[in-house]
């Protein structure tokens, strides 16, 4: 399977923060709409694509959205002072650039700090390089959501860009709605709105397609930089099957069968123990009277920062799992 590269960054360099997703989901909708027989936006801005089988009814799902900057005042000066959108921190926006749907750039920067440990979103602005609030006032309004513009580059082994969370989980999910052709199972791929602010669109979808299994497909961290906290997931090592994180302890039955999969294929694979963070598949599984539920996960290093890290390798395993994982008879 051949890695490709200009979808991964297309996608990853596609606006869609929480809540704005239009662009991204409509550049999903255009990759996948000749290879699904259904396909639709819910109320809350999900899209829903199914291939149907006559097996289980199996949901899978990767969020669209991405974390940003929300604009909360402008001065007199013209500089803008923001909340977040999602987990940000202010170690790793410091002297970023960042971009508005419109185009329009700036980067951010903090008043003085005397001890940078304490630096805090409400110490810094965003600088457009206007003159003042009338001139900024016509670039920017309050509400308005920026994200982060750094590169896209990639080598023969990694992908270094912004938002690999989790469009490479939208990426993986879209080369599997290619790969699978004559579906067993009744898939419900459904590319989620507003998982960065609480798992929102996953909840919704899920009520609404009342699935028999639910898997989520998402970034994990890696354990592998040096100092690294304990963490027995790194790049390269295959794709990662969650055992747990704070949202979920996966089901047992379905992670062994990802585990038996994976080993009858010799798709290399690494169990993940999280402790921190959760997907959508704390959503899905709590949906109505309880949905069995795991997760395939690609490591990734720096996870929300500007400049997010992952295996080529990972992620050409990670489609290989979830393509055979749907094409079997699940017994739960």
């Amino acid at each position: 399977m051949k890695f490709n590269s200009e979808l991964m960054e297309e996608l990853a360099t596609t606006y869609g923060p929480s809540g704005n997703e239009n662009r991204i989901r409509n550049y999903i909708n255009e990759h996948i709409k000749n290879y699904v027989d259904e396909i639709e936006i819910d109320s809350l801005g999900n899209l829903i694509a199914r291939k149907k089988g006559n097996g289980k009814k199996i949901m899978i799902a990767a969020h669209m959205d991405q974390i940003g900057l929300m604009v909360t005042d402008i001065d007199e000066n013209g500089f803008l002072r923001f909340t977040n959108i999602g987990g940000i921190s202010p170690y790793n926006i410091l002297s970023q650039q960042v971009i508005f749907e419109n185009g329009t750039v700036g980067v951010v920067f903090s008043e003085p700090v005397e001890d940078i440990s304490k630096l805090k979103l409400s110490n810094m602005f965003i600088d457009i390089g206007v003159n003042n609030k009338k001139e900024a006032e016509s670039l920017v309004n309050i509400g308005d959501i920026c994200i982060y513009n750094t590169v896209y580059s990639e080598n023969d082994n990694v992908v270094f860009t912004r938002y690999l969370d989790d469009r490479v989980g939208c990426y993986v999910a879209i080369e599997a709605i290619k790969e699978i052709v004559n579906p067993q199972n009744d898939l419900y791929f459904v590319f989620t709105v507003q998982e960065e602010v609480g798992l929102r669109g996953a909840k919704t979808a899920a009520y609404k397609i009342e699935p028999d299994i639910g898997i989520a497909i998402d970034v994990t961290g890696s354990g592998d930089t040096p100092k690294a906290k304990a963490f027995a997931v790194g790049l390269n090592k295959g794709t990662a099957i969650k055992v747990k994180d704070n949202s979920i302890l996966t089901h047992p039955k379905l992670r062994k069968h990802m585990i038996n999969i994976a080993k009858d294929n010799n798709i290399p694979y690494q169990l993940e123990v999280l402790e921190h963070g959760g997907t959508d598949s704390g959503a899905i599984h709590l949906t109505k009277m309880g949905v069995p539920t795991g997760a395939i996960s690609i490591p990734t290093r720096y996870v929300h920062s500007t400049i997010e890290t992952a295996s080529k390798n990972d992620i050409i395993n990670s489609i290989k799992l979830l393509v055979k994982v749907l094409e079997s008879n699940i017994q739960l």
